[in-house]
């Protein structure tokens, strides 16, 4: 039994921590002060090159447009970096709003039937224009949700994020209600597979997109603390059991399903 009071452990605990800072070695703590500032400088300098070359990038070719006697930097004695972004984000505005009256929308409907008239453009535009308007329209919910799926096989969990509600030919040929669901690949996210799953399959996830989002390009590395309730932690929703002994029943249209064979009844059979 320990008589010591807790202010005496707390001193040799905290001894204990100044001895070994004592004892590093000075390239020990070398090592961890240049860690410790790649940690922090890092992100900040990553973020600001690419922006920056984003930025270059469209001013190289938004600037030469300007006409002469209208681009400032013709009466200033320095170069003004983000005037290319300044002139395409105000132009993009200008196009928007005139867009929105009727001679836009008229001269709109002109160029898209103009555009559906080109065998291999049609075809360009019109994916385009449907990613474009499924990201940016404010009513849409895609890559709203991060949620949980059994892939590739049973026990074998993967993070996907939900697209939308499956329609037309595909929801009609399946019996249950499907969702939409796209699973990234890592580290690189853009690039995955569209898969319809039942809605009942799928476990949604409290961390938000953007943090499931950078758990996927880490590999893992970077894991999101878990947002719910104490209580809500504390109850496991799925588990990670495989089944290898399984019956393949065949429907009246002769899909495959596979059901699980009970032990007793796989026993007997033996």
């Amino acid at each position: 039994m320990n008589d010591r009071p807790p202010e005496t452990d707390a001193k040799d605990d905290k001894g204990s921590d100044k001895a070994k800072r004592v004892n590093m070695s000075f390239g020990a703590r070398m090592r961890a002060y240049f860690l410790a500032g790649i940690l922090i400088t890092a992100p900040i300098s990553i973020t600001l090159y690419l922006a920056w070359l984003i930025i270059e990038v469209i001013d190289s070719q938004v600037t030469p447009l300007i006409p002469h006697r209208y681009n400032p930097e013709t009466y200033l004695p320095f170069s003004m970096p983000g005037l290319g972004v300044v002139v395409l984000v105000a132009i993009l505005t200008l196009i928007g709003a005139l867009t929105a009256g009727f001679a836009g929308r008229l001269y709109q409907r002109v160029i898209e039937r103009l555009l559906n008239r080109m065998p291999v453009i049609r075809s360009i535009y019109g994916a385009v224009k449907q990613i474009l308007e499924t990201v940016l329209a404010q009513q849409s919910n895609a890559f709203r949700q991060a949620v949980l799926v059994e892939y590739p096989r049973r026990g074998l969990w993967a993070i996907a994020f939900v697209t939308g509600r499956t329609t037309g030919e595909v929801q009609n040929l399946t019996e249950q209600e499907v969702i939409n669901i796209f699973l990234p690949t890592t580290p690189n996210p853009t690039s995955g597979f569209l898969l319809f799953v039942p809605r009942s399959d799928l476990v949604p996830l409290s961390m938000t997109v953007e943090e499931a989002i950078k758990m996927v390009i880490s590999g893992g590395i970077v894991t999101p603390p878990d947002h719910r309730p104490p209580e809500a932690q504390a109850k496991p929703q799925v588990s990670a059991t495989t089944y290898e002994e399984v019956d393949i029943l065949r429907e009246v249209d002769g899909a495959p399903v596979l059901v699980g064979r009970p032990v007793a009844e796989t026993r007997e059979g033996e």
